[in-house]
């Protein structure tokens, strides 16, 4: 059973100054708990959790891992704007991911079980992926972007039969890793 525990704290200010909000778990709605969806840093305690840019778990995603974030630049940010958080449901040794050419498993397929930078150095002749299978208790970040970078989209347990079900606009991924949690 996959462990969701963890302590995020986010703040209003950069340098972690401000106004402050605790989370233990998931947190749909910061105004919910008297907290403005302006976070200008963050301090990841403990576990690994994602961030969305509006509330109940919506809009553009932010992977964040155990360690300091002392402005949004740092996450992958554009703007200080975020409405939501959970922790990454994950612990367990067995990583397993499937990349497909096509939706519904077509196409080419390849497996990972490590990080990986760059798609085309494992011959993905292609910069898009449009279905993925997650196996055992292991997330992973996509990236549209190579090394990890432009924006990421998580993808926990199960089957992703089209882009649209991890909220992609396209098919766009180039790398891909690991979410693994530090306690």
């Amino acid at each position: 059973m996959a462990q969701r525990s963890g302590k995020i704290t986010l703040y209003e200010g950069k340098h972690f100054t401000g106004r402050k909000l605790e989370v233990f778990g998931d947190c749909e709605n910061f105004q919910d708990r008297g907290f403005m969806n302006r976070v200008n840093s963050i301090r990841v305690e403990s576990g690994s959790w994602v961030c969305f840019g509006h509330p109940d778990f919506r809009g553009q995603q932010f992977v964040l891992e155990h360690g300091d974030y002392p402005d949004f630049f740092r996450w992958n940010g554009h703007n200080d704007h975020m409405g939501s958080c959970r922790p990454v449901g994950m612990h367990g040794e067995h990583f397993r991911l499937e990349i497909f050419e096509g939706c519904n498993f077509t196409g080419q397929c390849l497996e990972f079980q490590e990080d990986c930078p760059l798609l085309q150095s494992r011959g993905w002749a292609k910069s898009c992926v449009n279905a993925v299978k997650v196996y055992g208790d292991g997330a992973w970040v996509l990236y549209e972007e190579p090394n990890y970078r432009g924006r990421m989209y998580l993808v926990e347990r199960g089957d992703f039969r089209s882009f649209s079900d991890w909220e992609a606009p396209s098919g766009r991924v180039q790398s891909l890793r690991r979410v693994v949690n530090f306690f």
